[in-house]
């Protein structure tokens, strides 16, 4: 029994949702063997608020099954080299610092298949490409993006149904949801494109934390005037083209100085809205947990504390 047929459809952006638990919690949680816990933990916790506080219906964690897809490599060469460069600088001139996250991965899946909660991912794409496909597919519930990365911002409409980001990048607490009007009102985009249009923006813009370089001298607010005034980036980009009277001759002359990374920016920045998403189940949430005695013995194997038990008492709770 569920409740399969109420509530929105949860979209957690797995990764962003754990690495943010691993930084929030000490490394001195661990398990009796040693291996540190608190990505698991906090992970555990934000899940079990996420049924508590939203009442999804239907629940999917998305995973990365590539964090730096090939296609958008090909696209952009430096699209999050910087992030390479680090581990190989690491790596090859200073003492490695040991990795106590990625062993909590399998931990953190082992917990949600006993708990009966799903998994998607896609050869070769990106959570976000897991989201934005699910996202796009649903044309029956309420969608809820619920993620630490303000790239998923591009994902909120109003149709064919509803789709929400429920922003925690600064924690559950003080957790943002924003539809299209709130996307709009905070980055100053058009709220009847407001998910579009935050993509557009962020492309002039650009991402240092991504090695998106953006238009030099087009920041933020100047991104979303353009596109505002335009509609559209392809529509800029046109205008520039025709050298449109409306268009700055500065501004022309600085998008045309960025062509070549403005013709690469929409395959790297706009998430996939058709990836090869494959699910490890249904993706209905459970009126209690699947296998329980099984979250009982990974809290026990791993030191879990009421974190397991939190889980458990929102999965019972929820039929």
């Amino acid at each position: 029994m569920s409740r399969a047929t109420e509530g929105p459809v949860a979209l957690l952006d797995a990764a962003s949702l754990y690495f943010r638990s691993y930084f929030a919690l000490p490394e001195s949680m661990k398990a009796p063997d040693g291996t540190p816990v608190n990505a698991v933990r906090g992970f555990a916790d934000t899940v079990a608020r996420i049924l508590t506080d939203r009442r999804p219906a239907r629940l999917v964690a998305c995973l990365d099954a590539d964090w730096r897809p090939q296609f958008r490599v090909d696209a952009l060469p430096s699209y999050k080299a910087h992030r390479v460069a680090a581990e190989v600088e690491q790596g090859a001139d200073v003492e490695e610092v040991p990795d106590t996250l990625t062993p909590q991965v399998p931990i953190i899946l082992e917990l949600l298949e006993a708990a009966g909660l799903a998994t998607a991912e896609a050869a070769g794409f990106e959570a976000d490409d897991v989201i934005g496909t699910l996202a796009a597919r649903e044309a029956a519930a309420p969608v809820e993006v619920i993620t630490g990365d303000r790239d998923l911002f591009q994902l909120v409409r109003r149709e064919p149904t509803p789709t929400s980001v429920i922003y925690v990048g600064k924690g559950w607490a003080k957790a943002e949801v924003l539809g299209p009007d709130e996307v709009a009102a905070k980055y100053g985009v058009p709220a009847e494109r407001a998910g579009a249009a935050y993509a557009d923006m962020s492309m002039l813009r650009g991402d240092p934390s991504d090695g998106l370089p953006g238009v030099a001298g087009i920041g933020e607010k100047t991104a979303a005037k353009l596109i505002t005034q335009f509609g559209s980036f392809e529509a800029l980009l046109e205008a520039s083209r025709k050298e449109s009277p409306d268009l700055p001759v500065k501004t022309r002359a600085r998008l045309n100085e960025a062509a070549e990374y403005l013709a690469a920016a929409p395959t790297v920045v706009r998430v996939a809205a058709d990836a090869p998403v494959e699910m490890s189940g249904g993706d209905a949430v459970p009126a209690g947990a699947v296998d329980e005695n099984r979250v009982r013995e990974l809290a026990e194997r791993w030191n879990l504390g009421g974190s397991a038990g939190r889980l458990l008492d929102a999965l019972a709770a929820h039929g």
